[in-house]
């Protein structure tokens, strides 16, 4: 492109003069000013896009919280409704309540004093047991006593009682002299003890499990004859002395293993008086119709 210009004094001379072009720099920043309006564009339109979301997202949730207020406003119109129903109810017991509430008092001031009788009570048996116990220690302190004393004193009883043997030639146990010595013989228990009294006469008399005859009795001499029945048997124990174990067996070689014996310490006309001695092996006594007593133990 050119100009032509004519200059004050020389009208003929035509000069060209040629427009320079415009620089790179305003080129790129024309450009780099487009693409930051565009952006600046870009971004307003996705704000307002976001906004009309989170718009749209706030209309629906005021919405169902309006409707859940609504729901609750019914809810609380239903409570108020059955409240006001369940006062009046309510107002219509007040006096079977104030007279619950009286009653209730009255049981918790009986049980209050229920408990304290009951606690009186336990501290009175315990103290009762208490000495209960002591005097129940003391009785057995003294019962303890009494039975070292028995002990010791059927040891010399034992000492005072004599041994022999017996017209079978077998080692007798403890001999009884008198009826003092005979309840002596049943303290101890060692063997079955049947006191007697024996008159001379024709049948048999029970003497424990066995029946004694007595025969003939001499005073002179002390002795004495008599038959002894057991087993279906009679034996006959001619001139016995008064004191001597008379032995024998009873039940055979399944009987008992230690003799039977009868000792006599008193002797009269036509009367004997002693006790018969059983092993404890030898069982219970026979029904006796005489005057025998029953065994020691």
């Amino acid at each position: 492109m050119s100009l032509t210009s004519n200059t004050p004094g020389n009208p003929q001379d035509a000069q060209v003069v040629e427009a320079a072009p415009l620089p790179r720099w305003v080129l790129v920043l024309f450009i780099i000013a487009f693409a930051l309006v565009g952006y600046l564009f870009y971004v307003n339109y996705q704000q307002r896009q976001a906004f009309r979301l989170s718009e749209s997202d706030a209309d629906k949730k005021t919405q169902a919280l309006a409707s859940e207020v609504d729901k609750t406003n019914s809810r609380l119109a239903e409570l108020k409704g059955q409240l006001e129903v369940t006062s009046q109810k309510l107002g219509l017991t007040q006096d079977e309540l104030a007279r619950a509430r009286g009653l209730a008092q009255s049981i918790r001031k009986l049980q209050q004093t229920s408990d304290e009788q009951l606690r009186q009570q336990i501290g009175a048996v315990e103290a009762d047991t208490t000495t209960k116990f002591g005097q129940v220690t003391t009785q057995l302190s003294g019962t303890q006593s009494d039975v070292a004393a028995t002990k010791a004193d059927l040891e010399a009883t034992k000492g005072k009682l004599q041994s022999t043997i017996g017209d079978l030639g077998v080692q007798s146990g403890l001999i009884a002299r008198n009826h003092g010595e005979v309840e002596e013989l049943k303290r101890l228990g060692e063997r079955n003890i049947y006191e007697f009294s024996l008159n001379k006469a024709k049948a048999p008399q029970h003497v424990g499990p066995i029946q004694v005859l007595l025969r003939k009795t001499d005073t002179k001499h002390y002795r004495y004859t008599l038959n002894v029945v057991a087993d279906d048997k009679s034996i006959e124990k001619r001139d016995k002395t008064v004191g001597e174990p008379v032995q024998f067996y009873v039940g055979g070689p399944g009987g008992a293993r230690a003799p039977f014996e009868i000792i006599v310490f008193e002797l009269a006309k036509d009367q004997v008086k002693g006790y018969l001695s059983t092993p404890k092996s030898a069982g219970a006594a026979a029904p006796s119709n005489s005057s025998s007593t029953p065994p020691g133990n």
